[in-house]
């Protein structure tokens, strides 16, 4: 039995492996923190810092009228039937941070909207006590700033401290230039991939903890869509190592297979 990405609706729930290897996944969990902390338990926090509907919104591209421009580079390449796997790669005489740039915000909006249609009744407090991807991954927050140690939370939590994190760095024009012709920090790629590694690990914790509503709801084929979309552009730039996407890793596989 091996799981794979179609894009077609599908009524069944999202697997991994046989029985017998999700019994091994649950025999042993990995605890994986944001930072080099040693930490592995603090208090958990309240639900005021929880992800709500309608906090964010669509933010706008980067770099002004040239990411308007590559913005609609994508959006032609989509809607003319392209491949995802040429709607990735760089286009021809452009520059490859405004090119992560667009498609990073690009990322972030589509996520928020994903995970808004199940956190209002199915990723909550209760439902999600624990950021995690299946019995195998959890995840701990730690921004750097606000939280200085990995702090184990809620899904809900973990998202609302991702996506404000992530909001924070497109919303500063010194790391995400507003205007054409900006010079990017000269640690851009490096921010770029460590949001791409988050942003993974939202999409793990949809795919493990929630396939089942999302087929409910009918957006399944969304979801597949995007995730390919984001898996093709994150190998293509070398975004997010193996370890990260090790929760997937049977899903991503299937991915890059995939014609």
């Amino acid at each position: 039995h091996r799981t794979h990405i179609n894009t077609q609706r599908s009524s069944g729930m999202f697997s991994f492996g046989s029985s017998k290897k999700r019994a091994e996944l649950a025999a042993s969990k990995h605890a994986i923190d944001d930072g080099t902390s040693t930490s592995t338990k603090t208090t958990k926090t309240g639900s005021h810092h929880s992800f709500h509907s309608g906090t964010f919104r669509n933010k706008p591209v980067p770099v002004g009228q040239k990411g308007i421009e590559l913005q609609a580079h994508i959006n032609s390449t989509l809607g003319n039937n392209g491949s995802l796997r040429d709607a990735v790669k760089l286009p021809k005489g452009e520059d490859e941070l405004e090119w992560i740039a667009v498609n990073v915000v690009d990322f972030f909006n589509a996520l928020v909207f994903l995970y808004d249609m199940v956190n209002t009744e199915h990723c909550t407090e209760k439902t999600c006590p624990t950021m995690c991807a299946g019995p195998k991954f959890e995840y701990r927050w730690m921004d750097g700033e606000e939280i200085v140690k990995p702090m184990e939370c809620s899904a809900p939590v973990y998202c609302g401290y991702l996506f404000r994190w992530v909001e924070k760095q497109v919303d500063d024009e010194k790391i995400f230039p507003k205007k054409q012709g900006d010079a990017f920090p000269s640690d851009f790629k490096k921010r770029a991939k460590k949001i791409a590694a988050r942003l993974f690990r939202v999409y793990a914790h949809l795919y493990h903890s929630h396939f089942k509503i999302i087929c409910a709801l009918q957006a399944e084929k969304h979801l597949n869509t995007i995730f390919k979309h984001f898996v093709y552009f994150a190998v293509e730039f070398s975004l997010i190592s193996s370890e990260e996407m090790m929760p997937l890793r049977e899903l991503v596989d299937g991915v890059l297979r995939a014609q």
